[in-house]
């Protein structure tokens, strides 16, 4: 039963609560490296922020370091808002239905609610029992009775949760929290779909990343399902410390890209991570007809090193300080998110697109 998969999952303390009093009531939802300062830079008493051994530490150097995690912060912090955001929809959904009624909200409850909520059989509570029996060290009759109220007080949370999604879904809601979003630059060159696009994914990848490997099929699903609506720009994050091929693949691509094939050889390397040494990059450049000498020169003169490390540094500020990580419309998506994760913000960013529109349309 879904009530069994919920249960399961619980915490022995919920489990095991001796009075049952967990409440019914409305529960709270829950879901870098250093940029350094050039040598011999003059820095005025404002921009220093310590001094070792004679030479100083700027404010600059200070934000840069710490740009990864204190994006997160401001990320942790919006998803903090936001969950408690959408509580407050609901406790205000619920008392708008409790007042047209005539009633207080525990009475609505009450009638909508708690005559409803069946009392668990024996066979359902020793199934449950089973569950988590190892963990009690304790007879099914011993527990039998907490266990039976524990699952009632479940059930009626379900249920509560349930209407209230309902009464939020019958009024008119405008979400106005705005997530933090961060200014990040793109290489034209590196774009995939409609440079006129509404929406601009920045993606920061490291092609011996595997879970950066995991996204591609997510970011083709996006592009064909929002053709025309959505863009994505590519930008390197080699993380050298654990993938000792991945600085030397990004130099490959951007060769690749000085031949025109950019991202059909950024294809090509996630479709084979095994082969990122120098050997499979040349092999990859020859499968994909490339000029071989001049692509073979491009790699061993590094002459996109610099340009990679740009990227890399472009990154730190934002905020990044992982891969992959996302900029959708400069809103922070970390990790290889399920698809669902990235079309909710991206139909925010269309729809606020039109709005937009439409209010200078009617001026």
């Amino acid at each position: 039963m879904k009530r069994n998969r919920l249960l399961l999952s619980l915490p022995l303390w919920l489990a095991l609560s001796a009075s049952g009093a967990a409440s019914v009531a409305m529960a709270q939802s829950p879901d870098a490296q250093q940029c350094k300062t050039p040598s011999g830079a003059k820095h005025t008493p404002d921009d220093i922020v310590a001094i070792v051994a004679g030479k100083p530490i700027s404010a600059h150097e200070l934000d840069a370091a710490a740009a990864p995690q204190i994006m997160q912060l401001r990320n942790q912090e919006h998803q903090i808002k936001s969950r408690v955001l959408n509580d407050l929809i609901r406790r205000r959904a619920v008392e708008l239905e409790a007042r047209s009624q005539g009633l207080t909200v525990e009475q609505l409850y009450a009638k909508e609610i708690d005559g409803r909520i069946p009392n668990p059989g024996e066979a359902e509570v020793y199934a449950y029992y089973l569950g988590i029996r190892s963990q009690l060290n304790k007879s099914f009759q011993e527990v039998k009775v907490q266990l039976q109220t524990n699952l009632r007080n479940l059930e009626a949370k379900e249920m509560r949760d349930d209407y209230e999604g309902f009464l939020r879904g019958k009024i008119e809601i405008s979400l106005l929290l705005e997530a933090p979003r961060v200014q990040v630059a793109f290489d034209r060159e590196r774009l995939r779909g409609d440079i006129k696009a509404p929406v601009t994914i920045v993606e920061f990848a490291d092609y011996q990343c595997p879970f950066c490997q995991k996204t591609e099929s997510a970011m083709k699903e996006l592009l064909k399902k929002y053709r025309g609506q959505v863009n994505l720009a590519f930008r390197d994050f080699p993380l050298t410390s654990i993938h000792p091929n991945a600085q030397k693949a990004s130099e490959a691509a951007r060769c690749a890209g000085k031949q025109g094939k950019f991202w059909e050889f950024h294809d090509r390397l996630f479709a084979d991570e095994a082969r990122l040494d120098e050997p499979g990059l040349k092999e990859a450049a020859r499968t994909l007809g490339l000029d071989d000498k001049a692509f073979a020169s491009c790699l061993a003169s590094a002459e996109f090193a610099a340009q990679v490390a740009l990227d890399q540094e472009d990154g730190k500020k934002a905020g990044v300080g992982s891969t992959p990580s996302f900029f959708v419309n400069g809103v922070f998506i970390g990790g290889a998110q399920p698809v669902a994760e990235f079309e909710k913000l991206i139909d925010h960013e269309l729809k606020s697109a039109t709005d937009q529109t439409a209010a200078r349309t009617s001026r």
